[in-house]
């Protein structure tokens, strides 16, 4: 190997050029929007055990904001590879994203990068069509629900996916979102029978959008839920695959 081969080389390193998103030694940049919802969701102990469960992975790095002003920053979106959006806007006239924040967002993931909506934050923007179709499934008001808080059975349905692959049917103490409406195709994970709408419900699932891919995880009322094991796995694993198009353990 030459002098310059090995200068260059040494140059690289020093620079700390960083790897490629999903890569062995690249963490993923990781986005969790945050900061509103509704009194009996508490959004600072619900985001913080997110961030926790991602950091404790070794796979994400991440950065929380409790605003939305990053939306309309273009050039500062497009550094992070996967977006955890977990706010819902309970002062709509101020939770609103602008024009511009509505585009940048949508040409994030269409242009390949990964989204994840959690809990109630489908429900942030119904009337903006295409944030529906986003979310694959979205929760509104006066038409979706839920029976009483309580503890029930889940059912994994995709046991060859990557996401789920090896994560048994497990129990949550959590709400049991019903009557999500959508009619985008999804790729159902995990569903569970609810007492209260008298069917099966999807609870976790994946779509895509564009070049981009979609993880949607209707669990998280509170930290407890967020940190159940099995849980825990398949966000891991869904906010990888969002990210990246990969899982790995």
């Amino acid at each position: 190997m030459s002098r310059l081969v090995v200068f260059a080389a040494v140059a690289v390193m020093a620079l700390g050029v960083a790897a490629p998103a999903g890569s062995q030694d690249a963490k993923i940049k990781t986005l969790l929007i945050t900061g509103d919802d509704v009194k009996p969701h508490p959004w600072k102990e619900t985001s913080e055990a997110t961030k926790e469960v991602l950091t404790a992975s070794g796979k994400f790095d991440v950065t929380v904001v409790d605003t939305l002003d990053i939306l309309g920053k273009k050039d500062e979106l497009q550094k992070f590879d996967l977006m955890v959006y977990m706010r819902y806007n309970t002062q709509k006239e101020k939770g609103e994203p602008t024009e511009e924040g509505k585009a940048n967002l949508l040409d994030f993931v269409k242009g390949g990068k990964g989204f994840v909506v959690c809990h109630l934050a489908s429900a942030s923007f119904n009337k903006w069509e295409e944030w529906n179709k986003l979310c694959g499934r979205y929760w509104v008001m006066g038409k979706s629900g839920h029976g009483p808080r309580s503890v029930f059975k889940n059912k994994i349905v995709a046991k060859d996916n990557p996401i789920a692959k090896g994560v048994e049917d497990f129990e949550i103490d959590d709400e049991l979102y019903a009557k999500l409406l959508g009619e985008e195709k999804i790729n159902v994970i995990v569903e569970a029978d609810s007492d209260w709408s008298r069917k099966t419900e999807p609870l976790m699932f994946t779509l895509e959008y564009g070049k981009g891919r979609v993880f949607h995880n209707a669990y998280g009322h509170d930290a407890k839920p967020i940190k159940t094991p099995a849980v825990v796995k398949l966000m891991v694993r869904g906010c990888q695959w969002a990210a990246t198009g990969k899982v790995s353990d």
